[in-house]
């Protein structure tokens, strides 16, 4: 392999392999922590989080939330994942509804958390069932799905397959994911997730760096969203210390003014969720805050997403699908790869596998065409000679 300033460069089958697993892995260790606060964090866990723990409390609804088993962040992953494969190429909005709304509400889904199948809309937050609602039952235009739903992370959360299917171009997945995504959320949740599909692209590049992910997180981000992630990436630079409360107050605090839920990191006053230019989700600003504190290092940077409480799955989940792109599978942890498949009892890496030989197939066919507008094109121009 060859090697750039992040170390061995993984072969793409890794890079996919990485981007499912890490992301699964920081949702799994994220879920014992998620809208807790640190303070509540420590006192349960009698201190810092460092691996997979068990449930913060018992959940009336009997879900087993803890001990490593994923939320509905990566089972919306490998939703989309197989809505990839169904289609057999590339999504737009209108095959959101063709092909991932099957997948969340018509096809028995293994959900670890109860140690069951079911549909998993039933699993699903209220803003995500609104892809049911929008796209089957109103049957409104798929590309104005999104709109009205609440603004949430639900889209960002599972837009890493859209970064994969569009590796090594991160404009064209924040355009597709743009397109993607606008039948499910609008305003700075749409365009969240088109940047996290982005960072994603970005880091399948052979020499994707942490500052490259954040350079092309900056340039396409828009709004409240690329002020935000200015924001948390200058407090994460700031950052000279290891001490768990200064980084969480540091990030919280450059993150709270472009947040409609308000409350410092020890307080979570749930309210907001309505659009504005103004304003950006927490989680894709503080996954890249992390990713430059921990300068692109997995545990360090999905543990401070862990210990740092609030919505930690999807923010663990985000920063552990962008260092595991970079880094591929075998720069994660041999021990939590090998434990988010037992735990869970899901191949995380026959998704990854199947939906990379799907996009090399789609790539040889987007190249072609590529190819032949080059000619026609060269051929308009009086530059025949040159092709």
């Amino acid at each position: 392999m060859q090697q750039n300033e992040i170390g061995l460069i993984p072969a793409l089958q890794d890079k996919f392999a990485g981007c499912i697993l890490g992301g699964a892995i920081g949702d799994g260790l994220g879920t014992s922590t998620e809208w807790r606060t640190p303070a509540a964090i420590r006192e349960r866990f009698g201190g810092r989080v460092e691996d997979f723990a068990p449930p913060f409390a018992p959940k009336p609804d009997g879900r087993h939330k803890g001990d490593g088993r994923v939320s509905d962040d990566t089972l919306m992953v490998l939703a989309l994942a197989r809505a990839f494969l169904e289609k057999g190429g590339q999504l737009d909005a209108h095959d959101m509804a063709t092909y991932m709304v099957p997948e969340i509400f018509d096809k028995p889904t293994w959900v670890p958390e109860y140690q069951r199948e079911m549909a998993l809309i039933e699993r699903l937050f209220y803003p995500e069932k609104y892809l049911l609602l929008r796209l089957r039952l109103a049957g409104v235009n798929p590309r104005e799905g999104g709109m009205g739903n609440m603004v949430n992370c639900g889209a960002a959360m599972y837009a890493a397959p859209v970064g994969l299917m569009n590796a090594c171009d991160p404009d064209l997945a924040y355009q597709r994911g743009i397109n993607v995504f606008s039948a499910h959320q609008y305003s700075y949740g749409l365009e969240a997730a088109a940047v996290m599909a982005a960072c994603i692209a970005e880091a399948a590049r052979p020499n994707a760096t942490v500052e490259s992910v954040i350079e092309t997180a900056l340039r396409l981000a828009k709004d409240g969203t690329r002020k935000a992630i200015e924001a948390v990436v200058a407090a994460a630079r700031e950052l000279v210390t290891a001490d768990d409360r200064h980084i969480q107050q540091a990030l919280r605090h450059a993150m709270e003014p472009f947040d409609t839920v308000k409350g410092d990191v020890d307080e979570i006053i749930r309210e907001g969720g309505y659009p504005s230019q103004f304003h950006s989700i927490e989680e894709v600003p503080l996954a890249l805050g992390f990713l430059v504190f921990a300068q692109g290092d997995y545990k360090t940077a999905v543990l401070g997403a862990v210990n740092y409480g609030r919505d930690s799955d999807s923010i663990a989940g985000m920063v552990g699908a962008i260092i595991g792109t970079l880094k591929g599978k075998s720069g994660l942890p041999e021990k939590w790869v090998h434990e988010i498949r037992e735990r869970n009892g899901i191949d995380f890496e026959a998704t990854a596998s199947r939906l990379c030989a799907l996009f090399e197939r789609a790539y040889r066919v987007e190249h072609t065409r590529a190819q032949q507008r080059n000619q026609e094109l060269l051929a308009l121009m009086g530059n025949e000679q040159h092709g």
